[in-house]
């Protein structure tokens, strides 16, 4: 039998504790009002359009933030959309970065959103969250729910900037994303 000595440097000792301390450190978007994959309620689908729902943005929390985070960002983006582009669902940024959550209604003017945060314009044609609606009939669509933490504190938008616009500046300012997805369909 051969025996084979267990050579363990310095540096492979530090390359192993820090790649377990970057995967401990993944940032985590959860919802309580759906899971990972599951469908929407009622109260998170839009009301209008032929659609007849509570139109309420859900509770949203998350984790593991990374450091040097200066704010957040939140997009719901529907890729299913007949549209050919998708449809933004929900826009809001320049969220301190130490928020650890939405409260269920915020983006629906039902409950505060955090101090300075904005919602920009939605393809329903105003800022703010607007739900789930897609056509009669369809497979249900996906609901992309997608944090982001920014490398910058403000970004320099207002409630006009359009879904696209908040995306490209979301995704030019990230230092990490995470996201949790629903469906609905009807």
């Amino acid at each position: 039998m051969t025996h084979f000595p267990l050579r363990i440097t310095c540096g492979s000792l530090v390359a192993l504790l820090a790649s377990s301390l970057v995967a401990q450190a993944e940032m985590h978007l959860t919802s309580g009002a759906f899971t990972n994959g599951g469908p929407l309620a009622a109260a998170q689908v839009f009301n209008g359009f032929g659609c007849d729902g509570g139109n309420l943005s859900p509770e949203l929390a998350w984790d593991g933030v990374p450091a040097g985070t200066q704010s957040l960002g939140v997009t719901v983006y529907d890729p299913d959309a007949p549209t050919g582009s998708g449809w933004w669902h929900w826009t809001l940024f320049n969220i301190p970065a130490t928020a650890t959550g939405l409260t269920a209604g915020a983006g629906s003017g039902r409950a505060d959103l955090p101090a300075g945060a904005i919602q920009g314009r939605t393809d329903f044609g105003a800022p703010g969250y607007g739900g789930a609606c897609p056509p009669p009939g369809a497979a249900p669509h996906h609901y992309i729910f997608t944090l982001y933490a920014l490398k910058e504190a403000r970004l320099p938008l207002d409630e006009t900037a359009s879904g696209a616009m908040v995306g490209f500046m979301l995704r030019a300012n990230m230092i990490e994303q995470a996201t949790l997805t629903a469906t609905y369909g009807r």
